[in-house]
């Protein structure tokens, strides 16, 4: 029986890559990026391991607030709560709404809601607790 030659045996992983990538969708020149870009997204780990918590049965994954909206949330939080903000995000179990979490001077956290028209306290929420009091 014969020794297959050097280049027979360098052909297969060049081969597999290729099915690999052909699979995958990365041979393709179909000039549709989206549905690439689409891929990428799904395989990429949340921060944190928390962008997948709505789907594990947690709490849905919330966005921070950025530029003037987080200015303006955190100062209305502090002017109703005076403390530290430990953060600030689109609240998720309460759609429309802010929410700042600010740690109290005590050590006590609060969660502040906020409506982002008018970044006006709709409601608290004392950490630890599971019922949130009515802004007055």
């Amino acid at each position: 029986m014969r020794a297959m030659p050097r280049r027979a045996l360098a052909a297969v992983p060049a081969a597999v890559l290729l099915f690999a990538l052909t699979a995958c969708g990365g041979g393709s020149d179909s000039g549709d990026s989206a549905a690439g870009a689409g891929n990428t997204q799904a395989a990429a780990p949340a921060e944190g391991g928390a962008g997948n918590e709505a789907a594990e049965g947690g709490d849905a994954a919330e966005k921070p607030l950025t530029g003037e909206a987080k200015q303006k949330a955190e100062a209305a939080a502090l002017a109703a709560h005076p403390g530290t903000v430990l953060k600030s995000e689109e609240d998720a179990e309460n759609p429309g709404t802010y929410a700042v979490e600010v740690k109290k001077a005590d050590g006590s956290e609060i969660e502040v809601y906020l409506d982002p028209a008018t970044y006006k306290v709709v409601k608290t929420k004392e950490e630890g607790t599971e019922e949130a009091g009515e802004a007055n």
